[in-house]
């Protein structure tokens, strides 16, 4: 819970440890920014899906564009969690936090887009 209140008030981890090279933390920094994208992009791609395939099933479209539109907003989260993670590690100078989210969303990513490639392949189901 601890870590879940930094998100508001990231000030408070100066109170932890030393102040790591300024290059480290705009990196990290530059990371968070990179996932927060990721999460703009696969929240578009979500919208997308719902408004430019409305030959789909409604099934089908409404799942695809429901998984892109969770793993954005799990993208999103899991940044700032993870920016805040490493924040504190090199601030105590730890190893930086490993995390199994990368793999879970690129799984994710992947079993849609095999989705709409069998859709534009085989046809759309109407």
């Amino acid at each position: 819970m601890q870590g879940l209140s930094l998100w508001f008030a990231p000030r408070r981890i100066r109170e932890e440890g030393e102040t790591p090279d300024y290059r480290f933390s705009l990196a990290n920094e530059r990371t968070f920014l990179a996932w927060i994208r990721t999460a703009l992009a696969l929240i578009g791609g979500g919208f997308a899906v719902d408004q430019f395939l409305p030959d789909l099933r409604w099934a089908v479209r409404v799942g695809l564009a429901l998984a892109l539109l969770a793993a954005g907003v799990l993208c999103a989260l899991r940044a700032v969690n993870h920016w805040i993670r490493c924040e504190r590690a090199m601030r105590r100078g730890e190893d930086l936090p490993v995390s199994r989210f990368p793999a879970v969303l690129s799984l994710t990513v992947a079993v849609v887009a095999i989705a709409m490639v069998v859709l534009v392949v085989f046809g759309r189901a109407g």
